[in-house]
Order: C-alpha cells, then sequence, then structure tokens
C-alpha cells in the first residue's frame, strides 16, 4: 500500500484480509496511527528497485518467448543493478 490507499476503507479491508498496512498517515490526519518506518523504508527500495528494472526494455516489454531467457535477463539486469550500485554509493 502507499499513500494513494491511505483511506479509512482501504485501511480496515487490508486489516479484515489479514495484511498489516505500512502506509504513514497523511500530514493533516486528526486520528493518526503509528507504522513501522523501517519496513516503510524497506518497501520502498524494492519498488525504487522494480522502477530501474523496468528501464531494461526488454523486461518492460517482455520480448522473451521463453520463460528461462526472461528470468535470466533478470539476473543480468540485477547483477548490473548491483554493478551500479557498488560504483555510485
Amino acid at each position: 500500500m502507499d499513500l494513494a490507499y491511505e483511506g479509512e476503507e482501504t485501511r480496515q479491508l487490508a486489516l479484515e484480509l489479514g495484511f498489516v498496512p505500512v502506509v504513514p498517515p497523511r500530514s493533516n490526519r486528526i486520528n493518526a496511527w503509528e507504522y513501522d518506518r523501517a519496513t516503510y523504508r524497506r518497501r520502498n527500495e524494492i519498488e525504487r528497485l522494480f522502477r530501474r528494472l523496468k528501464g531494461f526494455r526488454r523486461i518492460f516489454s517482455r520480448f522473451e518467448k521463453l520463460d528461462v531467457m526472461f528470468i535470466a535477463f533478470i539476473h543480468f539486469a540485477l547483477i548490473v543493478e548491483a554493478f551500479r550500485s557498488v560504483n555510485n554509493p
């Protein structure tokens, strides 16, 4: 969940389904709730990784017909991202 799903109805539905929403409340909320900041930060890192992976056109448009080749290219893209993160701290 992200701030777009911050409404009471959506939050209540997530709780009823057994999920733990990790969404910070908006700053103008009267009844703000507590959330796990570390988990929210980690979720954001994962979302940014998916955004960077979509930069590889082969992943974004799924050029590969075979699942094996698609997964292989995802592994390749993750290796490239790891090298980028080591060189640009």
